[in-house]
């Protein structure tokens, strides 16, 4: 199994790290095999640029490939409507990660728990917190994904830290692959 460490070097995980994601596919796999996802997406998505892109189009493509609700978190969800994508809510970063770990919320939508969350586009430090809580209070109902560019290691599943070109590879892979039915 590949390794990864931290991309905040002074931050120690434990024992239990995320499994690190080699291949693209492993995350179309997660995803269609999810019977409720949902795709957190932070303030960062708007700022981070992928070429010509910036990480909130490649989120938005992901979502609408893989027919996932988007939460769109902090100021961001003005720039989703203004790409013409309307997320399933906003809500704070912080309170979507307590929802998440309560087995008894029933989503956004009212149709029940989540089994698998996505997560893209906060502050390093932040994500770490919430995937932190969910590792330890969410991980009988909740499966988490980090698609950033940095190692996630609270996640159960994250990217290595990698190149800007290669997370933009990764994440262009991963909606490619979606799409093909």
């Amino acid at each position: 199994m590949a390794r990864a460490e931290p991309w905040q070097t002074a931050e120690i995980p434990g024992p239990m790290k995320a499994h690190v994601i080699t291949k693209p596919a492993v995350v179309v796999a997660m995803i269609k095999k999810a019977e409720r996802p949902i795709f957190v997406v932070g303030h960062k998505a708007v700022e981070i640029e992928l070429g010509e892109k910036k990480a909130i189009d490649f989120a938005i493509g992901l979502a609408k490939a893989a027919e996932i609700p988007v939460v769109a978190t902090a100021h961001i969800v003005g720039e989703f409507i203004k790409r013409g994508f309307h997320p399933a809510a906003w809500m704070p970063a912080m309170d979507i990660g307590n929802r998440l770990k309560d087995s008894e919320w029933n989503g956004v939508d009212g149709e029940g728990q989540y089994d698998l969350a996505l997560f893209m586009g906060m502050q390093y430090y932040m994500e770490w917190l919430i995937l932190s809580g969910l590792k330890h209070f969410a991980y009988k109902h909740l499966t988490t994904i980090s698609v950033d560019r940095f190692y996630q290691p609270h996640a159960t599943w994250s990217f290595p830290n990698m190149k800007i070109e290669d997370w933009n590879k990764n994440l262009e892979d991963v909606i490619r692959m979606l799409g093909e039915k």
